[in-house]
């Protein structure tokens, strides 16, 4: 599937508005195969058949980029704040409402059991210019599993964000560790990830510290190229987040999708 830009995502998205994204988005997605259940169903009536599907931008390998990513390139004034997508849907959107009010884009790494529960938030992520991808379906250990269990943890999660959005995601990053075992790493390329995705500066916010700490953190440790790991479901991070992003436009840091950021 073909990289599609932030404009024509949009128009897509438009075109479909007033529908929920739990399965009449999916339409006509081509699925993986899997076993998997259904997404949940749509809250209202829709009329699936007069939906084109909403088309979400593929992996994309980036030769010049290691198999596992910590950072984008130093030498330039770009950041990517980066979200484990997990929790209360209510936050999740604060969250990104306040990132789109400064202008910065940012990479959501959802859980599958997430968008089972709250399918509309691949909607909203990808409405907002924003990256989407995969963290594991049910965010367990993945590095300490078989061989079968994480690859059905790896492409359960697939599974699910391309019956919302006709793509896998753009990224994976593990659960549960700050970096992918050689043999995750390998499952994720087999089921069609180039990158594995993981980060030089960890906010620490799910250990809710108090907002000031997680700012403190963020803004001691980013500098350009930094990938910044944050999560979706703490009220700290909403708190933290408009500091950190005052902070960074002070010192000329765009906050950028990973996409953008490697590109």
């Amino acid at each position: 599937m073909g990289r599609v830009t932030t404009t024509d995502r949009r128009t897509a998205l438009r075109a479909g508005a007033g529908l929920v994204a739990g399965g009449a988005l999916a339409a006509g997605c081509a699925t993986t195969g899997s076993t998997a259940p259904p997404a949940a169903p749509a809250s209202g009536p829709t009329s699936a058949a007069k939906v084109t599907p909403l088309t979400a931008p593929a992996p994309r390998a980036f030769p010049h980029q290691p198999a596992q990513i910590t950072h984008g390139p130093r030498d330039r004034p770009r950041i990517a704040l980066t979200f484990h997508g997990q929790g209360d849907p209510e936050i999740a959107t604060a969250l990104l409402a306040e990132a789109e009010k400064h202008g910065a884009h940012v990479t959501v790494l959802a859980v599958g059991t997430w968008l089972d529960t709250h399918p509309g938030m691949a909607r909203r992520i990808l409405d907002g210019g924003h990256d989407l991808g995969n963290h594991t379906q049910r965010h367990i250990a993945v590095n300490t599993l078989s061989e079968a269990d994480a690859l059905a943890e790896i492409t359960g999660c697939a599974d699910r964000l391309k019956r919302l959005t006709c793509s896998i995601g753009t990224w994976f990053r593990p659960s549960r560790a700050p970096a992918a075992s050689p043999l995750v790493q390998r499952l994720a390329h087999r089921v069609g990830y180039p990158h594995v995705l993981s980060y030089d500066v960890d906010s620490l916010d799910f250990t809710e510290p108090g907002a000031p700490a997680v700012t403190r953190k963020v803004l001691a440790e980013v500098r350009n190229g930094s990938v910044v790991s944050m999560h979706f479901g703490y009220a700290d991070t909403v708190a933290a987040l408009p500091a950190v992003l005052q902070e960074l436009d002070r010192r000329g840091l765009r906050a950028v999708t990973t996409t953008e950021l490697l590109s």
